[in-house]
């Protein structure tokens, strides 16, 4: 009986994250950074704001005593598991997914260390080169995108900063709201 009451935890704890995921995504496709900030709207600039909106979320559930790092693990698991998903629905094939996925992980890695040193530093001129170089890269950025866009990532972070494990189960998370339209 024990055993089969694990697959119904393991069924409930893949719908949150899954939640979870989907709240995250959501964030991250919010015209205001692409209509109002200037963030590329293209296969890059959106893996560059899912990647940024992540980061937070993923920062703030390895703080949380248990569950929330196991969360954060399994969030970052399936976002990983819709990139691979993605690539195969452009049409990349089996045999170039691996050295994609690498090349992939690689670029997470270090925009989320990047992002997580800035925050962690509360140095908002690193975050701010942090999020010129990768949401923007060579792209012209529009006046003050840059500005905006590092108060953002701060206002949330600082809002994250005070979600409980709760929170993250029913995937209401208190992302910085407004980004001045100026």
């Amino acid at each position: 009986m024990a055993f089969f009451g694990l697959f119904g935890r393991r069924r409930k704890n893949r719908d949150v994250i899954e939640r979870l995921y989907k709240a995250v995504v959501e964030q991250s496709r919010a015209v205001t950074f692409y209509q109002t900030i200037g963030v590329p709207d293209t296969l890059e600039g959106r893996f560059e704001l899912l990647t940024l909106h992540m980061t937070l979320v993923s920062r703030r559930l390895k703080a949380l005593p248990s569950p929330g790092p196991d969360m954060s693990q399994d969030l970052v698991d399936l976002t990983f598991a819709q990139f691979e998903a993605a690539l195969r629905e452009i049409g990349v094939g089996d045999i170039s997914i691996p050295k994609r996925m690498k090349v992939m992980a690689s670029a997470y890695l270090g925009r989320a260390s990047a992002y997580d040193e800035a925050l962690r530093k509360n140095d908002s001129g690193l975050l701010a080169e942090a999020l010129a170089r990768n949401l923007f890269g060579h792209a012209e950025k529009p006046p003050n995108a840059v500005e905006k866009v590092t108060n953002y990532v701060i206002q949330s972070s600082q809002a994250l900063e005070n979600a409980v494990v709760e929170d993250f189960y029913s995937a209401k998370l208190p992302f910085f709201a407004v980004i001045d339209e100026d």
